[in-house]
């Protein structure tokens, strides 16, 4: 059957297709083929694509109960009852399975959706915990994490069974989003286990950002990381894959020189504004920054690369805007509080917007009613809204000598130099691929857990039952003290016996050798302890409660 997985790239849909009344959609990220149809999960269809680009005819059809695609071989043994599923969910604190939890990724980015239904998903910083924390507790779901910016929205997952975590992930999104699911697909990229590690490897790294290079991400993703160390839901696959994919971004940006000449969002959103300006640019005309975090910061640094010297930024508090001004003592920045905002706009030619705002500050009510633009741009105002979610209603651009524009318009900036990016790109993708190689090995050393767990359980078994012989042979007499040294010395010679083995079933997963001579010792252990069916202390007590 033509499943997808992990590390194996889809067959291509053929877009468009139709088999048994089902639309097929395809979305391509990567090497990966990211698949759906217009009746959401149930029906998925796949059809392979000849050399000729014709398509060859349905290789399988994924539909299987309630309408979810049918699970992999490797994948039955996860969801073999819900009776045996709850018994798991008891023990959560000692999970695992014959086959590891796939990590997965779903998302939307700036190559793939508009921005329109971007903003929708958009989860401020403040609400990831809550977000992490509902995912977790989805049935199928063991750990989460958002990372939510505005070119991308992607939801990192570990799941016990991928395609139920899939389906509980694009409910949730649906739900807190308002769009429906099919809606969703039809924008959607999934990837899973050595795919979804290196997305966001790549991500890190600023190569599927829409400015190849760019440092912010670098920095959002350490962000993603700090929040989620401190919520449970975040657990310690997701932590050692962001741990990873942070080192991979230094290497990238430390050992090629990608980050030479590359540019921000901010610089993108300046170089778009000299583009669109009459001869002269922003140094004519009247300029407003509405917001003062990060994302003006660098508004402000490039402006006055670019020639301007006098800017208004409107913003709830002062303070900010101080900082700005002795960071940059040669530029006349001007304070405005936000309840000016209309006033310093009726003033502004060229208005740039960067807040965390949830709703627009810009309706075309309030912009109609304004003075127009000087003629320094030609008796045209320009909105340059660089926020998700959007702070300028897209309706203003029906208003005469009003031009909007926002982050899905930087890509007429970016579009230049592709051969170079194609260049520095593959150059960053040798250092990806050994990063994958030491997060893998890193991941595959955790399988000892379990036997590490079920050795010591197994040795803790014998080492009580042994004792209690002991202790019934001994005269009744016998002080807590001289039970106690009895107790001691078990324990002792247990300990002893068990630190040879332990030492053999311990890996820091740094070299991949040393991890398969890990998995071999503890195969063998398994073997000679009969530990497959060792039963674990804490899911006895689990079942007990039942």
């Amino acid at each position: 059957m033509a499943t997808m997985r992990a590390g194996v790239v889809a067959p291509a849909f053929v877009e468009g297709g139709v088999v048994k009344g089902v639309s097929v959609r395809r979305v391509r990220i990567g090497r990966s083929c990211v698949w759906g149809s217009t009746r959401g999960f149930g029906s998925s269809v796949k059809l392979v694509q000849g050399k000729d680009g014709r398509a060859k005819g349905a290789r399988a059809d994924m539909s299987g109960p309630e309408g979810l695609p049918i699970m992999p071989p490797s994948h039955r043994i996860k969801a073999a009852s819900v009776s045996a599923f709850q018994e798991f969910q008891n023990a959560r604190a000692n999970r695992y399975t014959k086959v590891k939890s796939s990590i997965m990724v779903l998302g939307l980015s700036i190559h793939t959706t508009p921005v329109e239904m971007r903003e929708k998903l958009a989860v401020p910083e403040a609400e990831w915990p809550r977000a992490i924390d509902e995912l977790s507790s989805q049935n199928h779901i063991e750990e989460a994490g958002v990372l939510s910016t505005c070119n991308r929205f992607e939801i990192y997952v570990v799941a016990v069974s991928w395609n139920r975590g899939v389906k509980e992930v694009t409910e949730w999104m649906s739900k807190t989003s308002g769009i429906s699911v099919e809606d969703l697909m039809e924008h959607l990229f999934i990837l899973r286990d050595q795919d979804a590690t290196q997305h966001l490897f790549r991500v890190a790294s600023g190569l599927d950002s829409l400015v190849l290079g760019e440092g912010q991400i670098l920095a959002q993703v350490k962000q993603v990381l700090k929040v989620g160390q401190e919520v449970s839901g975040f657990g310690r696959n997701l932590t050692g894959l962001y741990k990873q994919a942070i080192t991979a971004g230094k290497r990238v940006r430390t050992e090629t020189n990608i980050s030479a000449g590359a540019v921000s969002v901010s610089s993108a959103a300046v170089e778009l504004a000299v583009m669109k300006l009459p001869p002269g640019g922003v140094s004519r005309v009247n300029v407003a920054i509405v917001g003062a975090g990060k994302m003006s910061k660098l508004l402000v640094k490039h402006l006055i690369s670019k020639g301007c010297t006098r800017m208004i930024i409107v913003n709830r508090s002062e303070q900010r805007v101080l900082d700005l001004q002795e960071e940059f003592p040669d530029a006349k920045i001007v304070y405005e509080p936000l309840s000016e905002m209309l006033r310093c706009t009726g003033e502004a030619d060229l208005v740039f917007t960067s807040t965390s705002s949830e709703v627009p500050l810009f309706m075309k009510e309030n912009v109609e009613t304004l003075s127009p633009a000087s003629q320094a741009s030609g008796g045209v105002r320009h909105f340059i809204d660089i926020s998700v979610p959007r702070n300028v209603a897209a309706c203003l651009s029906d208003l005469a000598n009003t031009r909007v524009y926002n982050v899905d318009d930087l890509k007429e900036v970016v579009a230049a130099n592709k051969e170079d990016r194609r260049r520095k790109a593959a150059d960053a993708q040798v250092i990806i691929d050994d990063e994958i190689q030491n997060f893998e090995a890193w991941r595959d050393s955790l399988e000892t857990v379990p036997t590490i767990k079920k050795l010591r359980s197994y040795a803790e078994r014998v080492r009580q039952a042994e004792l209690e012989k002991c202790l019934s042979k001994m005269p009744e007499d016998l002080t807590a003290k001289q039970k106690r040294s009895i107790e001691d010395l078990s324990r002792g010679i247990v300990n002893k016996l068990l630190h040879g083995p332990m030492q053999h079933l311990r890996s820091d997963g740094t070299d991949s050798k040393t991890v398969g001579e890990t998995i071999e010792n503890m195969h063998a252990l398994e073997r000679m302890f009969d530990l497959g069916s060792e039963v674990l202390v804490v899911e006895t007590k689990a079942k007990a409660k039942k």
